[in-house]
């Protein structure tokens, strides 16, 4: 068939126009973000702290975007499953990640396979908060500090320590001052940090490698007490309780850190809107009250910043985690 005169011509300033026309409605996209609800994933059940860390956000980031930021729990294998899920997310800023010090620096060397790889399958947006480990005991337990603990450990030859189950923040905890002190401690491990915690109100544990938001009514109330804060500046909920560095031991640091990731390829535009506002809700006085309610104190960082902060944490459970020989299939 022979060409039609001017046909094929314009034909191709039609295609043309449409390429050209889809790239600002591409940018406005970008520009507009959000035009519809936000999914955020959270790989943990509900109910747990990692999920009211997660309402928290949600809530504030809601009235920030103008738009619905929905909770999806997806819990299973320790925040393995979930995180896989979001790994596999379009990268269009409409599913995020509530993600943890566990499932950025502790599964990836824990589990044979998990799935997914940080670096590779994620973009960091920014820290949320941070929770310390605390080293809390029965108020007649004899040690008052770390370096109190050690020489009673070195003088009675043991020690049994109490943690949630193996492959947390709590229990790597425990093994990390296990290995800096070389003492014989015998850890103890429970289904979580209640069953512990009520274990240590009756003193038939001797310490606690325990996270604060179960336990701090209970040191307030002066039920339990707080020997020290593994963490590089003393929390703001415990301000009379020193860190480890101060009460014996140096450089033992551990918690649990949150923040938001997006799936890689995720427009810088969209990173740099969501790392905006999460700051902006960090300074909220508001905020604070409320994430010091789940005993953690508000962080902020630049995406860059929690990239830095996921590979000093990878630096320091990856190495423990294969030392241990600890493995999940």
């Amino acid at each position: 068939m022979r060409d039609v005169p001017g046909l094929r011509g314009l034909l191709c300033v039609a295609l043309g126009a449409i390429l050209l026309g889809a790239l600002p409605n591409a940018a406005a996209a970008r520009s507009d973000y959000p035009v519809r609800p936000i999914t955020l994933m959270v790989p943990f059940p509900a109910g747990g702290g990692v999920d009211a860390m997660a309402r928290i956000v949600a809530e504030r980031l809601s009235d920030a975007l103008g738009q619905q930021v929905i909770i999806e729990n997806r819990g299973g294998a320790a925040g393995v499953i979930g995180t896989r899920a979001a790994a596999k997310a379009p990268a269009d800023g409409y599913t995020l990640l509530m993600s943890t010090s566990g499932t950025t620096s502790i599964n990836p060397s824990l589990y044979a396979e998990p799935g997914y790889d940080v670096a590779r399958d994620f973009v960091p947006i920014g820290l949320i908060a941070s929770t310390p480990i605390v080293v809390m005991t029965y108020p007649a337990f004899p040690a008052r500090s770390v370096a109190e603990l050690i020489a009673l450990t070195r003088k009675t030859g043991r020690l049994d320590a109490g943690t949630p189950p193996p492959g947390t923040e709590n229990y790597l905890a425990a093994e990390l001052f296990r290995t800096m002190t070389g003492l014989d401690v015998t850890i103890v491990t429970y289904k979580g940090t209640g069953p512990l915690t009520n274990d240590l109100l009756g003193g038939h544990i001797g310490i606690a490698f325990n996270t604060l938001a179960p336990a701090l009514g209970n040191i307030e109330a002066g039920q339990l007490r707080a020997i020290a804060v593994a963490a590089a500046e003393r929390s703001s909920l415990l301000p009379d309780v020193p860190t480890a560095g101060e009460s014996g031991l140096p450089g033992f640091e551990a918690a649990v850190r949150y923040g938001l990731l997006a799936p890689a390829g995720t427009p810088r535009a969209i990173v740099d809107r969501l790392n905006k506002e999460l700051g902006a809700i960090a300074a909220s006085g508001e905020m604070a009250k409320r994430i010091a309610a789940q005993g953690g104190d508000a962080l902020t960082s630049t995406p860059e910043g929690y990239a830095a902060d996921i590979a000093r944490e990878s630096a320091k459970w990856g190495p423990l985690i294969r030392r241990l020989g600890l493995k999940v299939e």
